[in-house]
């Protein structure tokens, strides 16, 4: 699989969207990296359908979208119907993981799970195989430009052996403080798309960061 860059949008300037949308897409990134936050999964709400409706005009690459959100089921449709190409469950948010899993297939998008720091990759054994990405928090959920949790790389690598062990062919995504500094390491223990967010938007020349991240991750 090819290593992917996926800016997130959550670190955009929301009063240039447009003009932050359109320097991704002229970009070396790979996909649009979107946080939806409901104020009850986490602790922080951060934009919903609208704003994502205006992404879509815009954006002319892969919209993965990670749900950080109570009931995702009831949502799913919607997200479809958005244009969403990736849909991004939490593990700690499903009752019935399975049925949502098959429930956004079904609705033509690739399904994701992803886990916060504290679940072990170990509870992923059951449903690996019907998997298109799992994204490693390596933050805590809810905010952005939090510290990176150096015990990720150890996750990643667990996940990385749980994947060649099922033959699965999911992806291993990462979310929350990478940067330059870990983003090779991230690569090596297994890790295939790599989120920034901060660290791109907050960049002197944005194009430039993810363009070097690119180069990194090769």
């Amino acid at each position: 699989m090819n290593n992917l860059i996926a800016p997130s949008v959550l670190a955009a300037d929301f009063a240039n969207l447009q003009r932050d949308i359109e320097m991704v897409d002229n970009s070396e990134a790979d996909w649009f990296h979107i946080d939806i936050m409901d104020g009850v999964f986490v602790p922080n709400i951060s934009f919903g359908m609208p704003v994502l409706k205006a992404i879509k005009k815009h954006a002319t690459k892969t919209i993965d979208v990670h749900l950080m959100i109570v009931n995702p089921d009831q949502y799913i449709q919607t997200f479809a119907d958005l244009g969403a190409d990736i849909l991004t469950v939490h593990y700690e948010a499903c009752t019935h993981l399975h049925r949502t899993i098959q429930a956004i297939k079904a609705a033509g998008m690739k399904a994701g799970v992803a886990l916060n720091p504290h679940t072990p990759i170990a509870v992923l054994e059951d449903i690996i195989a019907d998997l298109d990405l799992v994204c490693i928090m390596s933050v805590n959920p809810g905010f952005g430009g939090q510290s990176f949790i150096e015990n990720t790389y150890k996750k990643v690598s667990q996940l990385k052996h749980l994947i060649e062990f099922t033959e699965s062919s999911c992806q291993i995504e990462i979310d929350g403080g990478v940067t330059n500094l870990n983003a090779n390491k991230l690569i090596e223990a297994g890790a295939n798309v790599l989120v920034a967010g901060s660290y791109v938007f907050g960049a002197e020349n944005p194009t430039e960061t993810i363009a070097d991240l690119k180069n990194i991750i090769q």
